[in-house]
């Protein structure tokens, strides 16, 4: 994983200094799985930003916040918010544009763990750790009992999967670490093994969120 960061890091000091990064992300045996341009991370909101911005009225938590691009637009909007990340190069530069971001990994000690009215995972980051109930059921421990876990996920009838990939940037290809993709048809199940129930689907700029709650709260509520 540590090569993995380095050339993320690499990855973002160039999209830093304004220029088209792209950066691929391929299976091990060397299939394009999803392209990503890292200079939307940085500068404004980009297309169906706004859909999660508008989602977040209380206190939220970017999980994989990158350089802070969403910490920093809930700001300004004045809605209290933190990014977490495992790159110091990301961490970094979120800071630089004034954004509040903690170097940590959201499988250990996350600050304020159950207190937040809102968690992200955005931009992919559904992927993280390789295996999204997993995740999904570290996030829910995250979220206070009314809080909601917005989610970024491939378009209807897009693949699920999980898998060992590499980044390629460059000429550069990293050593496989874990993944993983879900589409938002086939999310239902897996949020629902996590303790998590879909309340809201919604869809912007070719982008698709949804919106989940902790099942507990459902039943508090019935």
């Amino acid at each position: 994983m540590n090569a993995a960061l380095a050339t993320y890091g690499k990855v973002l000091r160039q999209a830093a200094a304004g220029r088209t990064t792209p950066i691929d992300l391929r299976s091990s045996t060397g299939q394009t799985l999803a392209r990503m341009d890292a200079a939307q991370w940085f500068g404004e909101p980009r297309p169906g930003d706004g859909t999660v911005l508008e989602a977040c009225a209380g206190a939220t938590l970017d999980v994989g916040c990158g350089p802070g691009r969403l910490v920093s637009a809930l700001a300004l909007r004045g809605v209290p918010a933190l990014g977490i990340d495992i790159s110091a190069e990301a961490i970094m530069h979120a800071h630089r544009r004034g954004a509040a971001a903690r170097l940590c990994d959201v499988f250990s000690d996350v600050p304020d763990a159950g207190w937040w009215a809102h968690v992200l995972l955005i931009d992919g980051n559904i992927g993280i750790g390789g295996s999204p109930v997993h995740l999904l059921r570290q996030c829910a421990k995250l979220l206070r009992a009314n809080g909601t876990l917005i989610a970024e996920l491939g378009p209807p009838g897009s693949r699920t999967w999980r898998r060992r990939v590499q980044l390629h940037h460059n000429g550069t290809t990293t050593p496989p670490f874990p993944w993983a993709a879900v589409a938002i048809d086939d999310l239902a199940p897996l949020a629902s093994r996590a303790g998590l129930a879909v309340v809201d689907r919604r869809s912007e700029a070719n982008r698709w969120f949804a919106c989940l709650t902790r099942k507990d709260r459902e039943a508090d509520e019935t």
